[in-house]
């Protein structure tokens, strides 16, 4: 992991790093915090690692938590060249939203390879955060997203034992998300978009229902996805300090 750029203000000290082809930033406190929990962020569809919504959430869990948080640009976005077989997709879903027409099977097809990628990536990545001596590999670790990084939030949790909480918001439900759900046991947070046009929020009790964990919250919000961000941040920083601490 080489950083590349360093900022600091407010009491946060933002740095972007890469680790091979990834790119990611990270958020600390100014202040020395041993022992902080380590919070991963995935950012939504079409956006990047320092998206407005993502970066306001980061700072409240820095300054009110003393967290350390991270997020990285999925493959094809942010920083990162987009492929061919992925601007196929994006064109798709562009004429699909253009013309009124229904986007269900491209976003599924798109996002469940944009996963299969990320996942992968996130890994090695939570790798290079727990070999950096202020985080260290015993800090408790959460996972937070919206929309493509729900998504990919999901095939994470599902498979690494690392992360002990999670908060998934405003997702596309496709029929691969409900066995991905079955083996997800964390504590976790699903939070639905109540008027929204394009996702509709009745597929999400379906998949809050098929979460395998016993500790799991559901929460409606008013509004669209996009304007999740007024209220995600406390809700979030209140749910994994009860699970993570601090």
């Amino acid at each position: 992991m080489h950083f590349i750029a360093q900022a600091s203000e407010n009491g946060v000290i933002e740095r972007e790093f890469r680790l091979g082809e990834i790119t990611g930033v990270l958020w600390s406190p100014e202040s020395h915090s041993e022992g902080a929990p380590l919070i991963l962020l995935g950012h939504s569809g079409g956006m990047h690692k320092k998206a407005p919504n993502l970066v306001t959430t980061a700072r409240h869990l820095v300054v009110q938590s003393g967290y350390r948080v991270a997020a990285i640009d999925a493959p094809g976005h942010g920083d990162r060249p987009r492929s061919d077989e992925d601007q196929r997709w994006a064109d798709a879903l562009h004429a699909a939203r253009a013309a009124g027409e229904p986007m269900d099977s491209i976003i599924a097809e798109y996002n469940t390879s944009l996963a299969k990628r990320a996942v992968p990536e996130w890994q090695a990545t939570l790798d290079a955060l727990q070999a950096l001596p202020e985080i260290g590999p015993d800090a408790p670790v959460g996972y937070g997203g919206v929309t493509l990084g729900t998504v990919i939030g999901m095939w994470l949790t599902a498979i690494e034992p690392r992360i002990q909480a999670a908060t998934f918001n405003s997702v596309f439900v496709f029929d691969a998300l409900f066995d991905i759900a079955r083996k997800i046991t964390v504590p976790l947070t699903l939070q639905v978009a109540w008027n929204d046009e394009e996702i509709d929020r009745r597929p999400s009790f379906d998949l809050f229902e098929a979460f395998a964990s016993e500790d799991k919250t559901l929460l409606a919000t008013p509004g669209r996805h996009n304007q999740m961000s007024r209220t995600q941040p406390d809700f979030a920083a209140a749910f994994l300090r009860h699970h993570l601490g601090r």
